[in-house]
């Protein structure tokens, strides 16, 4: 019997009580895993040990930035993010704090990260970063490296979040260079994104040509962490918060949705919002756009919103990870679980999720067969519900670790049984950690570890190990006195029944 059989047997057992647990965890405080066995405490030091080492591997000594990506041969990619540069930021918070690297390291570490951002072009007025640079000199890029073909630069409202995000924590754990990261912080304003007429973020805008498409549309959204900032330093209205779609309406103008959403109507803020939801599973779930675990669970993270949230991300949060085990091991019978955008194990990147619980209707897929459903909107010409596929039609499925560690709040002993299958299973483990994703079928395994998805790994570790450490980081007094009231007033129609 071969090591991938008999991961898909062993899980087998767990597809058996995935029902049965979804109103236990529902009802458990969600906390990190600072309680957890001294084993387990063990295996998520050496996680991160390991992912340390990447960040180290990748991140060029001159200039302080980290790569986008690395590979398994130690090479790495030219271009870096402003999202990889904050991830790099907070993710060796993390390493002192767990003892991995010492705090003088820490400090010469980040101070020449600090010393290339502080030269680095930038966009004025507003303050904001471009989205790629050359990792070894900051130097904005104009054409892809790989390719030479041209880069229009772009300022990423989301991209110069998570960097934001990154100097917000630096500036409140490291005394020594605390000054220069709040001070780019602070420079960096977030109303730049806000259309009021639509009340929401714009994606980007390019200078070159003043392309600046209109807007994020969703709650469950990456984007809520450039949301919140922009909110806690007074540059965004509270009420942008409620700009977003729960779902989008009930309505047959909206029929090209692939659930029919169930809700209601409230007003927040004098904003009024469809508190909509989908039929998954025997759950109610506010979707994201794509049913990807980072768009669901990367602000959390740094935000406590299901302390803040009591009637909406309490729930809600734990309901994707439901979800996202529930298609893992019954509807597709993977035998593991964890969807989200990666490098594909063949080559390239794809937005990986679980498409029962997100709005494209596109959909993303769990793997690279493309495999959807469409549940129709009945009541509506031509949208008849389709049947949902067998879990035969999902082949090569694929599973990326970084979404089963975001996973770890909600559900701790899942998460860290599926982690211990796939490096028992699968040649995905080495001495810089958890390759990025793999093909559960074939067992394809991705060459590559991109920085962004090892900073999700450093951060879920750092927080179940160091008692939330970001998190206290992030959300300080200020910041919680202007976000958790509007966090705080909403019900979502999510639920562990329909």
């Amino acid at each position: 019997m071969n090591r991938h059989v008999l991961g898909q047997l062993t899980s087998a057992l767990m597809r058996m009580c995935v029902a049965v647990t979804i109103v236990a965890v529902l009802l458990a405080p969600a906390s990190p895993a600072s309680a957890a066995r001294p084993d387990v405490r063990q295996t998520l030091l050496r996680y991160a040990r390991d992912t340390w080492a990447s960040f180290v591997a990748m991140t060029d000594p001159d200039s302080g930035l980290p790569a986008d990506r690395l590979g398994i041969d130690g090479s790495r990619s030219v271009q870096t993010s402003t999202t990889n540069i904050g991830a790099y930021m907070w993710s060796t918070v993390v390493a002192e704090k767990l003892g991995i690297i010492s705090h003088q390291e820490t400090v010469d570490r980040l101070s020449r990260t600090l010393s290339t951002l502080e030269r680095m072009e930038r966009y004025w007025p507003g303050g904001q970063y471009y989205n790629w640079y050359d990792h070894r000199t900051g130097e904005k890029l104009t054409v892809w490296p790989d390719t030479g073909e041209p880069l229009t630069p772009i300022l990423s409202s989301v991209d110069n979040g998570w960097l934001a995000t990154g100097l917000h924590v630096v500036s409140n754990t490291v005394p020594e260079v605390a000054s220069r990261a709040r001070a780019i912080y602070l420079s960096m304003d977030f109303g730049f994104y806000y259309r009021p007429e639509v009340n929401r973020i714009a994606f980007y805008y390019a200078p070159s040509t003043g392309e600046s498409p209109c807007c994020y549309d969703t709650i469950v959204s990456e984007s809520r962490i450039a949301s919140y900032i922009g909110i806690a330093k007074g540059e965004i209205p509270q009420k942008e918060y409620f700009g977003a779609w729960r779902t989008f309406p009930d309505s047959c103008d909206w029929s090209w949705q692939e659930t029919r959403p169930v809700g209601f109507y409230r007003t927040y803020y004098g904003v009024r919002v469809f508190e909509g939801a989908y039929e998954y599973a025997g759950m109610r779930i506010v979707p994201s756009w794509g049913g990807s675990m980072f768009e669901a669970l990367m602000p959390a993270l740094f935000v406590p919103e299901e302390r803040w949230g009591t009637h909406s991300w309490r729930i809600n949060h734990p309901l994707t990870v439901r979800a996202q085990i529930y298609h893992g091991l019954h509807e597709a019978q993977y035998g593991y679980w964890g969807f989200s955008p990666a490098n594909k194990p063949e080559g390239g990147y794809m937005a990986y999720g679980v498409d029962g619980i997100g709005m494209d209707p596109g959909g993303y897929p769990s793997n690279n067969d493309y495999t959807l459903i469409d549940h129709g909107f009945p009541g509506c010409p031509g949208r008849e519900p389709q049947p949902d596929p067998r879990p035969s039609a999902y082949t090569n499925g694929v599973v990326t670790p970084h979404a089963v560690f975001l996973a770890l709040r909600w559900a701790p002993e899942e998460a860290m049984q599926n982690l211990a299958n796939l490096e028992r299973d699968f040649d995905i483990y080495t001495r810089w950690g958890f390759r990025d994703s793999v093909n559960v079928d074939t067992g394809v395994v991705s060459p590559y570890y991109l920085s962004l998805d090892q900073g999700m790994i450093m951060a879920a570790i750092g927080n179940a190990l160091g008692h939330d450490m970001l998190r206290k980081a992030f959300a300080t007094t200020e910041f919680k006195q202007r976000v958790k009231p509007v966090i705080a007033v909403e019900t979502f129609n999510a639920s562990p029944r329909p």
